[in-house]
Formats: structure tokens, sequence, C-alpha cells
């Protein structure tokens, strides 16, 4: 996707003097914070972290209006703790079979390569994950399997024996660790051991709060990334943005999704741009911290792969 800066959309010039008077200097003329936000959306549209599947699978149900908007989606594979595995199984083949039958609007994407050539196809990628805690079934031989299905995120909640060893298993398998819901404490504890940053798909604002400084800042030298959703009132958002930049840096921030697809992603960045967001920060916010997220756990896994081999 081009940079931002090198097409400079934000100015445009006056046509020039009307008959009769005399000629002025042409001034570029600023546009206003929805104009530039529409703009910059349009170049560089959203990966969402949180899609939720429809109830039911049917290709009437896609949402249109947010494909000019997006660029790639996690599709959502939390199920019910009593739904387990069988439920999780029954999502991903709910959604392979809703990608099969809208070819025009979505592509499955297993890696960052691929979820590019999607979008440079004009289609949505989209990305399997994060699975539930509790459908990994405190198994390893589940993750593997999952990621044989093209699942490339698991929703860690909380820290024991076994997510020691799935954590080490995930940064070998390329499976991002998504922190979404975890207490404070699981937080620091995974941050300490993986070698891959991490997710938080779904970082709802109240859930932030109750995050503490530090654990922002040790996000912060992880390299993860908090994605945020967007609600009616825009500023809710943006406060909590604000927050994560501040704290952990703007390498940390993203999107999960919003609450208004009709609305979209328009009003958040124009209440960020009367912030002084600037045009690099906004863009890592749209796209490239996630996508680096994701391309950065593919490189791990395959710098260990090589490795064991050797």
């Amino acid at each position: 996707m081009a940079d931002l800066e090198d097409h400079h959309p934000f100015t445009v010039e006056h046509t020039g003097a009307a008959s009769g008077e005399l000629d002025s200097p042409e001034q570029p003329l600023r546009l206003d914070e929805s104009t530039r936000a529409q703009a910059l959306l349009a170049a560089q549209p959203v990966v969402e972290g949180h899609t939720e599947p429809p109830l039911v699978f049917d290709p009437e149900d896609l949402p249109p209006v947010r494909a000019a908007e997006v660029a790639a989606q996690l599709w959502s594979l939390r199920t019910p703790p009593d739904e387990g595995v069988i439920g999780t199984l029954r999502r991903i083949d709910g959604i392979r079979a809703l990608v099969a039958a809208c070819p025009e609007d979505l592509r499955l994407a297993q890696t960052t390569a691929e979820m590019a050539h999607a979008v440079n196809c004009g289609r949505v990628a989209a990305v399997l994950g994060p699975v539930s805690w509790s459908a990994v079934a405190g198994s390893i031989a589940a993750l593997r399997a999952y990621h044989a299905l093209g699942v490339r995120a698991v929703n860690l909640t909380r820290f024991d024996g076994f997510a020691r060893e799935a954590v080490r298993e995930m940064n070998r398998l390329g499976l991002v660790v998504d922190l979404s819901g975890a207490d404070p404490e699981s937080v620091r504890r995974t941050l300490s051991l993986t070698r891959a940053p991490v997710l938080l798909t779904r970082a709802e604002p109240e859930e932030l709060r109750e995050l503490p400084d530090d654990v922002l800042g040790l996000l912060g030298g992880n390299g993860g990334v908090c994605m945020v959703p967007v609600t009616e009132d825009p500023s809710v958002a943006a406060d909590a943005l604000d927050r994560v930049r501040a704290l952990a840096g703007p390498h940390c921030v993203g999107l999960s999704h919003t609450t208004d697809p009709a609305t979209g992603y328009a009003p958040l960045f124009a209440e960020l741009l009367r912030r002084d967001w600037p045009a690099p920060d906004l863009v890592a916010l749209s796209h490239d911290n996630a996508t680096r997220t994701l391309r950065e756990a593919e490189f791990l896994s395959r710098t260990k792969r090589l490795r064991g081999a050797a």
C-alpha cells in the first residue's frame, strides 16, 4: 500500500480568481479532518483484530459497507466453554465455506504474503483466529492441529504450567498469542516468556483501564499490538488509543472492530487528526502494526524450524 506522505492527499489548490477579479497567488486549501480521514482510509485500509462470524453463514450477511475501509480481518473462533474443540471446528468449517461462497469479496489468508495478495486483488483477507483457550483443552496436539487447519492466533486467558509450554509451541508454530481478557499478572508472565509479539485482538476500553501502566510498558517492549474496538462515540476509543500510544508507543496501537459498520472508522481517524496524530502513526494504527506482528511471528517460526532442522 502506498505511503500517504508520498501522495499528500490532504491538500488541493484553488482553481483561480473569478471572472473580472484580479488573480491572486494560488494557496493550498486544507481539507477538514473528516475528508482527510476518508482519504487516509481509502489508501491505508484497516486490519481488524476481531470479526465475529454471522450467526447464519450466508453471503447476504457480509458487511459490504466495511469493504472499502478494511484490508484484512481476524475472524474470531471463540466459542462457549461447553462447545470446546467440536464447536471450534464447526466455526472453522463455516468460515471456510463462507469465504468459498464469496470469492469476489473474501480470500482466506494464512500468511502476510497471502494477506497482501488478497488486498492487491481487491479482496478482504480472512485470517482464522483467535481460538478460545478452553478449546485448546490443555493439549499441544490441539495447537498443532489448529495451526494445520490455518488458524493463526489463540486466545490465552490464564497463565499456568500448560500455558508456559503452549507459548513456546505457539512461537515455534507461528501462532500469535492473543491476550484479550487475560488478567494483568497473566499478561506479565506471558510477555516475559514469549519471543514473538502478542496481540490483544479485543481490548475493550474498560478492560484497558484495568491494565496497569507498567503492563502497557511491557507490551511496548514486546512490540505487541493492543487493538481497540470503535463504538458510536469515537472519543472513547481515541482516549484508549492515546493511553496505549503514550505508554507502549505508536507501534503498539491497532483496531479491533467497529460496532457501527455503516459509519466505519472515519470518525475515529478524524478525531485522532484533531488530536494531532501524525500520518505515520495513523498508518501504523490502521494496518502496519497488526501486519508486523503477524509477520514477525511467521519469521520467528521459520527461524526456529531451520535451527531445529540444523
